[in-house]
């Protein structure tokens, strides 16, 4: 029972640091099971030993309490028009930098190195008391800055807007409103609105890490970029060790094709030091960007990122960025936004991906709308090259996500960078497993992606894509899509170790499909022989593959799997045509406790409602 104690104390008690899963879905759970639910998950997590399946979960963590970051020093107000970055520089360690709220602070303010301990953190923050701002281990939302509503994004409770933040924005290019000066440590900030002035042509960052940095939290703030112009990360995590971005809310990230000066953006990214950094905990946000929400990787490095949670965040796009949509906004100048995927690791190392809710997500722009990718990559320089031959993406779980309106599901792939004259192999993709998840309305009809709920492919010619378990999940690609993608050069090193079991995935046309080329492991697009030829190591049973088309009867799938005929025959409580129904099997379903553990097939339905309360 220790590790659970240590646990539930880093984000305060249990009971405090749960109770919103408490307040929106009393229709689904009540406040009992959802804390049964999340003590369940946690004891498993102890009782496994620090590992999930094949996968290492993170061996460090970040303790975000506010009783853990003490500012026992002098408050330093800041008044509208005063100078901040004097405060900044005159701020002792323990001292709290409290800015006026409803005020405007502008400028591109460098974050000094203080040579802080834990015990005398700088808090920058709001003026405003503790009681106007939401209770600590929940989510700020614009709310908290006077905004009711944001058009296109789900409302959020707002009884009586009222501004009762602090805004800092950048009124040019380049990184800011806080640059963290080398060697900056031990801050909090707390009740702000970070952005950025509308108009601007050229990209910005809000806040970033000039080379090192240590013990960062973004607690319960507003980060943003200007509704049509180029705001392309909200927090850089690259070379910060102790990172935690908490209770915020992320909008507007994008870069617009075409015409941009940047491709891709997300709302929280790092993986792209020379420094060794982590651990990180990314927590209870509700996460915006049109390229990815969180990125780990994408540049060059010569490093991995180490211990990373990604835990209970909300991840979105808004369909106004969606081409042909009735209300599309994209950049001025009418090009859309560049939008790629909700979560993408290319360099990280013990990864725990749990209870996220990821919605909204289509293809385009090189990319087919994926949900999840885990992808290691040796990124290509623009001039050249491969720029991170050490990257790697090792011992990650991702477990109780539900992923909902996208072109595809998860991605799981090893491939070369650039042309990959050069070889373009990154160091390593193994030991992952994924559990418990659902995919629904998964479609390349409406999402334009590839509608495939799951890909499973390698390029490398060595240590190719191996010791991949996925388990219970639950998938509903529409008819035109593919169930799974399947892909390897017959001349390159087989994949093996992969585990595919208790899953509940219903059939299309094509169900397992070859990711293309003559020579690929899965050219013949027969399950049993794709399956047989593609993975040197393979287990494959006791799966159910719901309405298979007459051309792939059960005899041209692996043994020991089970084929209902039509979706009613397995008898989920609610399918609402596979788009946000309730997927618990009835007790008369012949599939409940039909899994090799003695679990129904697919996701652990009750188990994940419990993980997303509040979620949303």
């Amino acid at each position: 029972m220790i590790c659970i104690s240590a646990h539930i104390q880093s984000r305060n008690s249990f009971a405090d640091s749960h109770s919103r899963f408490f307040s929106t879905r009393q229709q689904r759970l009540s406040g009992a099971m959802c804390l049964l639910a999340m003590y369940v998950m946690l004891a498993s997590r102890c009782l496994a030993q620090g590992y999930d399946g094949p996968a290492q979960l993170p061996t460090a963590t970040v303790s975000t309490a506010m009783s853990g970051t003490p500012a026992p020093g002098a408050i330093i107000s800041v008044n509208a028009g005063d100078d901040l970055q004097s405060a900044l520089n005159n701020a002792n360690c323990g001292d709290i930098v409290q800015l006026q709220a409803g005020a405007t602070f502008t400028g591109q303010f460098i974050v000094p190195a203080k040579n802080c301990d834990i015990n005398h953190w700088i808090w920058i923050r709001t003026s405003a008391p503790d009681s106007a701002l939401p209770a600590e281990g929940s989510r700020a939302t614009p709310c908290y800055a006077g905004i009711a509503s944001l058009e296109g994004r789900p409302q959020y409770s707002c009884a009586n807007p009222a501004n009762v933040m602090a805004e800092v924005q950048i009124q040019t290019e380049g990184d800011g409103p806080f640059r963290l000066a080398p060697g900056a440590n031990f801050y909090r900030f707390i009740g702000l609105q970070l952005t950025r002035t509308a108009g601007i042509p050229l990209p910005a960052r809000l806040v970033s890490s000039q080379q090192t940095s240590d013990h960062i939290i973004v607690d319960r703030s507003w980060l943003h970029g200007a509704t049509q112009d180029e705001t392309y990360v909200g927090v850089s995590l690259d070379g910060m060790t102790n990172g935690a971005v908490i209770d915020s809310y992320f909008s507007d990230f994008h870069c617009i094709a075409v015409t941009g000066l940047c491709v891709d953006s997300q709302a929280v990214e790092g993986g792209a030091s020379d420094t060794p950094d982590g651990p990180f905990l990314i927590q209870n946000n509700f996460l915006e960007a049109a390229g990815e929400a969180v990125m780990f990787g994408g540049g060059t490095a010569q490093s991995t990122p180490t211990n990373i949670e990604v835990i209970g965040n909300h991840f979105w796009k808004p369909w106004q960025w969606m081409p042909g949509s009735p209300s599309f906004i994209g950049g001025a100048d009418g090009h859309p936004f560049v939008v790629r995927n909700h979560f993408e690791l290319k360099n990280a190392v013990r990864v725990l991906v749990e209870a996220n809710l990821m919605e909204n997500v289509w293809g385009g722009f090189t990319q087919s709308g994926y949900g999840i990718l885990l992808t290691p990559k040796n990124q290509h320089r623009r001039h050249g090259g491969n720029g991170c031959p050490r990257c790697e993406v090792t011992d990650v779980t991702i477990r109780y996500v539900y992923v909902s309106h996208a072109g595809a599901g998860l991605q799981l792939a090893t491939s070369r960078s650039g042309n990959g004259r050069d070889g373009g192999e990154a160091f390593a993709g193994t030991r992952w497993s994924i559990h418990d998840v659902v995919l629904d309305d998964i479609s390349i009809s409406k999402y334009k992606g590839n509608g495939a709920v799951l890909q499973l492919s390698n390029s490398w010619k060595r240590n190719a894509l191996n010791t991949v378990t996925v388990n219970h999940i639950t998938g509903f690609p529409d008819l035109a899509g593919n169930t799974m993608f399947i892909g390897n050069d017959i001349r390159t090193a087989p994949m093996h170790g992969f585990v595919f079991t208790n899953n509940l995935l219903l059939s299309t046309r094509y169900p397992v499909w070859n990711t293309g080329g003559d020579e690929s492991c899965s050219a013949h697009d027969v399950p049993r022989t794709t399956i047989k030829r593609c993975f040197e190591t393979y287990k494959f049973v006791s799966n159910g593959i719901i309405a298979t088309p007459p051309e792939f009867p059960p005899s041209s799938w692996p043994a020991s799997n089970l084929f209902p005929k039509t979706i009613a025959d397995v008898e989920f409580t609610n399918y609402n045509d596979g788009d946000g129904g309730n997927y618990e099997l009835l007790s008369t379903s012949p599939y409940k406790k039909a899994g090799t553990d003695g679990k129904d097939l697919g996701a652990d339905i009750v188990g994940l409602n419990a993980a997303l309360a509040g979620v949303e």
